[in-house]
């Protein structure tokens, strides 16, 4: 039993672990903060309560109050710009005697900013799509010459800390790839990158100390509402699949190690297949669940709770099989 506070309550990423937590049957005290009042009114957790946004100076007073009140075990956080922010405010979170359980700052860093993950695939020989930052028009025609693929398209996203694909567009189109920078005001900050196949593995990982303690990977068919974005990510599952596949956990474990001499945390690993068959990592999800960890829940493998367990006991699962424990064929 544990006491734990869930930020982003009410949230999809965050209920299916604050679900989860709930579900697992040793009597977890889960409490809920969100920045939406009207995702949060919504929340399973058990108490409630509103915080200003993590960029915000009345986010740490707010946070403060509530660790005084609720004196958690354990807090935890499921969105980028909320745990980059509360990465940098760890030493006030823990100075209350609530753990944290994430990796190092410069992790953190380098996973919620894509070109500098890129760079850091790169450096380490896990094979990736070149990508190149656009921050100017020159750099936009040059990425067109040098990375478009045979119907001339690049893959534009922005670097900065978002999820859902943010900024993302396929295009062969000069003017429009323009047009679409501009819009965002995304100078400096877009990449352009080849063009991999819509095939895409995602690899969830909970690491302590250095050591993989557990890990699951699956298959994504098709992304919720995909046809209502210009370039068809949302960034939320529409069906996954469980399969074992050696060469994306082998690749995974090189991207991890790609940006953490000693990893700590949640490390899920994003690939999207190219046109050899090969998983690409295109980012990794930093110290948080994806949106559907529920799946695993019902299918018998409580990720949440094995970070739970981790992260207040240092308590490792009895896991017969710790890579792909669950059956592969699960939808």
């Amino acid at each position: 039993m544990a006491k734990i506070l869930i930020g982003g309550a009410g949230g999809a990423p965050s209920e299916g672990v604050i679900n989860s937590l709930l579900r697992s049957g040793t009597g977890n005290e889960v409490i809920g903060m969100g920045s939406e009042p009207s995702d949060l009114v919504l929340s399973s957790a058990q108490r409630k309560y509103y915080v200003p946004y993590a960029n915000t100076p009345e986010y740490l007073p707010r946070l403060l109050e509530i660790l005084d009140r609720e004196k958690p075990d354990l807090v935890h956080f499921q969105n980028d710009l909320e745990i980059f922010h509360a990465s940098l405010l760890r030493r006030e979170i823990e100075a209350t005697g609530a753990r944290l359980f994430m990796p190092e700052h410069s992790v953190i860093d380098t996973c919620v900013h894509k070109y500098k993950s890129y760079l850091a695939f790169k450096a380490a020989g896990v094979p990736v799509p070149i990508n190149q930052m656009i921050n100017d028009e020159a750099d936009l025609k040059r990425a067109f010459e040098e990375l478009g693929d045979d119907k001339g398209r690049i893959w534009l996203r922005a670097s900065s800390i978002g999820g859902g694909g943010k900024g993302s567009i396929p295009t062969g189109d000069y003017q429009m790839a323009k047009s679409w920078i501009d819009h965002y005001n995304g100078w400096g900050d877009f990449v352009a990158a080849q063009m991999l196949t819509s095939n895409t593995i995602t690899w969830l990982s909970i690491w302590h100390e250095g050591e993989l303690v557990v890990a699951q990977t699956r298959e994504r068919r098709g992304w919720t509402h995909g046809n209502r974005s210009i370039s068809g990510v949302t960034g939320v599952t529409k069906v996954g699949v469980t399969c074992e596949n050696d060469l994306a956990t082998d690749i995974a474990i090189r991207t991890v190690k790609a940006v953490s001499d000693r990893p700590h945390g949640i490390f899920g690993v994003d690939m999207a297949i190219d046109r050899d068959g090969v998983p690409n990592p295109t980012e990794i999800n930093i110290s948080r669940f994806f949106t559907t960890v529920l799946f695993f829940t019902e299918a018998g493998l409580n990720m949440p709770e094995i970070f739970k367990d981790l992260g207040v006991h240092g308590r490792r699962p009895a896991l017969a099989k710790p890579v792909n424990p669950l059956p592969n064929g699960l939808l």
